[in-house]
């Protein structure tokens, strides 16, 4: 069946505004033109479309049926003819991030990306940690480790060190790093990062009872509400710390990897991730909070006492 352009036009404007005068204004023709396209859209499909009612319009089931149709074919034919006007076409990038990464730096500054690139048409998935990017179809992907990945090359951006984080009801009982021997410690699915923290602070590790997670974000959630003590890139959860909802007991870190864009060497980068990378590395040689990983402030946001010592081992997984 063949339905004429402008009555589905006129019957989206007023199945938006249920009112015949409103969407006569809307498409600058008369009243009666809309209500006659109308009219003659309901003889052809032999079915009323709406209800006229003293003060408006309502749509029947017939109508609201249509409708959603209607609007998204024109939403579509509108996008389409804005993307054949652009003076060039978008480039879509897909890049799988880790969520981590994503909240905690990435997505307070896509704005300024878009702004730099509004060709680009950057499209996030986020991960775990665990990411297939042939499988999933990925241009790049930001993943969290020691750069060494099978098939792909590997550009570090940060290092990410991880120290005790929790909440300050519980930060109040820890003096001293012995003290968190007697706690619940939290636990990714990453093994031994307890043993390599407690190790860095010249203690013997305590046996993790704590519940485990398979991201560090719902680790950090678990963290606020008082479920136990988190090993956490601080660098992630700043926001946290800031709020309050976080502190850091102690200062020392255990430093084991870092975070690194990735992409496939047997597939060319296309320019739209080319921009990207790029434009990621910029930002981080600007930012003053990257200095390898270690904060530069004698009291970082949410510690507790005085700068201790920091100490690094390197753990590969």
């Amino acid at each position: 069946m063949q339905l004429p352009l402008n009555a589905l036009r006129m019957f989206d404007a007023a199945a938006r505004h249920l009112n015949l005068t409103r969407a006569a204004q809307e498409l600058h023709v008369t009243q009666a033109a809309v209500s006659q396209h109308i009219r003659n859209l309901e003889e052809r499909l032999g079915k009323p479309l709406f209800r006229r009612l003293p003060r408006g319009l309502a749509l029947t089931d017939e109508g609201q049926a249509l409708w959603p149709v209607v609007a998204q074919s024109f939403e579509r034919i509108e996008q389409s003819l804005q993307q054949v006007a652009e003076p060039r076409p978008r480039e879509i990038l897909t890049v799988g991030v880790v969520g981590t990464f994503a909240i905690g730096w990435l997505i307070p500054r896509l704005g300024q990306f878009q702004q730099l690139h509004p060709y680009i048409d950057l499209r996030l998935l986020t991960h775990n940690n665990r990411v297939d990017l042939a499988g999933e179809g990925l241009d790049a992907a930001v993943r969290f480790g020691d750069g060494s990945w099978h098939g792909t090359h590997a550009h570090m951006l940060l290092r990410a060190p991880l120290s005790p984080m929790c909440a300050p009801a519980l930060a109040q009982h820890l003096r001293q790093p012995a003290d968190l021997a007697g706690q619940t410690l939290l636990r990714s699915y990453r093994r031994h990062e307890w043993d390599g923290w407690f190790a860095a602070a010249q203690l013997p590790a305590p046996l993790a009872r704590g519940a485990m997670f398979d991201s560090s974000l719902t680790l950090a959630e678990a963290a606020t509400q008082g479920a136990g003590v988190a090993l956490l890139p601080a660098r992630m959860f700043e926001h946290m710390l800031l709020q309050g909802r976080l502190v850091r007991p102690f200062i020392q870190e255990v430093n084991t990897g870092a975070y690194w864009l990735t992409h496939l060497k047997s597939r060319q980068p296309s320019a739209a991730l080319t921009n990207f990378r790029q434009w990621l590395l910029a930002q981080l040689e600007r930012d003053p909070a990257d200095d390898g990983g270690h904060d530069a402030m004698d009291n970082p946001p949410g510690t507790i006492g005085q700068r201790r010592k920091t100490h690094e081992i390197s753990q590969e997984y």
